[in-house]
């Protein structure tokens, strides 16, 4: 069933859009910090995609209280049929995205559309995040801080690098429609895709202020579907790098996305799979879910092709200190042969 509040009043300046499965663990202070913000022309529309625990319930909770607050409530969908619809209700011309097991610094919203309004060249905007564990306690997130201006996340693009923290962005509403919004075939990345599709059609920076804290749990998207997500975010670049060679982009009216061993008959170029192979090796080296799935066959694949081999030697080791010695006897008759 789908239940939605009405939207009375006149348009807000900003759509807060946030999109909830089972999430009541983190949802109330995640809830909290959007209500919180010191830019407080807004409705916040929180999409709750089926949950089975009380997430709903602390959604519907919160419309009684806050006008702001407008609850859609229906049966499960997933995550990117939730993010086009929240999209699509947004009545601003702005919005801003939101998980649900993060935390708003109070001045976010204020400094984004303040970015926006002196920018308007510019069609997105996120800002560097603080990272936390479960506990709200400090995560020693390895790597550098994401690229600030356009052109550096053009350079870091063509290195296949991370652009955006997703729960940070605020974006124009009518250039992220006029890209086709999320696709379907990068479940559990459709971010990335949808930033490189960006690049070609609108300015993108960051605010080098820590204006989120973004959470790190055992349970979380990112850490259950690794693999998943790192051959997403590698087919995503292969796109990204067509488009920009001005060929068609083969991926962009995919509901799924191709085995690895289909990708250079789907590109019509030979190379496409070795370098998804060797980026999703490269990127699950330090995950125990991946290594432990189909990830693991994927960097065998990459080492059986020639593939570069830095740090697998050190995952050996890695694999040991998971408790799969199997594993870690297979990777060394791999890197042996």
């Amino acid at each position: 069933m789908n239940t939605d509040s009405p939207a009375p009043g006149p348009v807000p300046a900003l759509s807060v859009a946030m999109s909830v499965y089972n999430g009541e663990r983190f949802l109330v202070p995640a809830i909290e910090s959007v209500l919180a913000q010191t830019f407080t022309d807004f409705e916040f529309l929180i999409l709750d995609d089926g949950s089975t625990d009380g997430s709903a319930d602390i959604v519907r909770a919160y419309a009684e209280k806050d006008s702001r607050v407008r609850p859609i409530i229906r049966e499960n969908r997933g995550l990117v049929t939730s993010l086009n619809q929240l999209l699509e209700e947004a009545r601003a011309p702005i919005v801003a995205r939101m998980d649900a097991d993060d935390i708003c610094r109070p001045e976010r919203f204020a400094k984004q559309m303040a970015f926006l309004a002196d920018n308007p060249d510019h069609g997105v905007v996120g800002s560097w995040s603080e990272d936390i564990d479960e506990h709200d306690q400090p995560w020693n997130a390895s790597g550098p801080d994401h690229a600030i201006t356009n052109d550096e996340m053009h350079a870091v693009a063509q290195n296949g690098g991370q652009l955006l923290v997703h729960p940070a962005v605020m974006y124009r509403k009518d250039i992220v429609q006029r890209v086709g919004g999320y696709h379907a075939a990068f479940r559990h990345c459709e971010d990335y895709d949808l930033w490189l599709r960006l690049l070609s059609e609108t300015k993108m920076a960051n605010i080098p202020v820590r204006l989120i804290r973004y959470r790190h749990y055992a349970g979380q998207v990112s850490k259950k579907y690794v693999t998943e997500q790192t051959v997403g975010a590698a087919v995503a670049h292969e796109a990204w790098r067509a488009r920009q060679a001005g060929k068609p982009d083969p991926t962009a009216d995919l509901d799924t996305l191709p085995h690895i061993e289909e990708l250079d008959a789907v590109f019509g170029e030979q190379g496409v799979a070795s370098r998804v192979r060797a980026r999703v090796a490269r990127g699950i080296l330090h995950s125990r879910n991946a290594l432990r799935d189909e990830g693991f066959d994927i960097v065998l694949r990459h080492i059986s092709d020639g593939g570069d081999r830095s740090g697998l030697w050190r995952t050996v080791a890695r694999l040991l200190r998971f408790g799969e010695p199997v594993l870690a006897a297979r990777l060394t008759a791999a890197l042996a042969r």
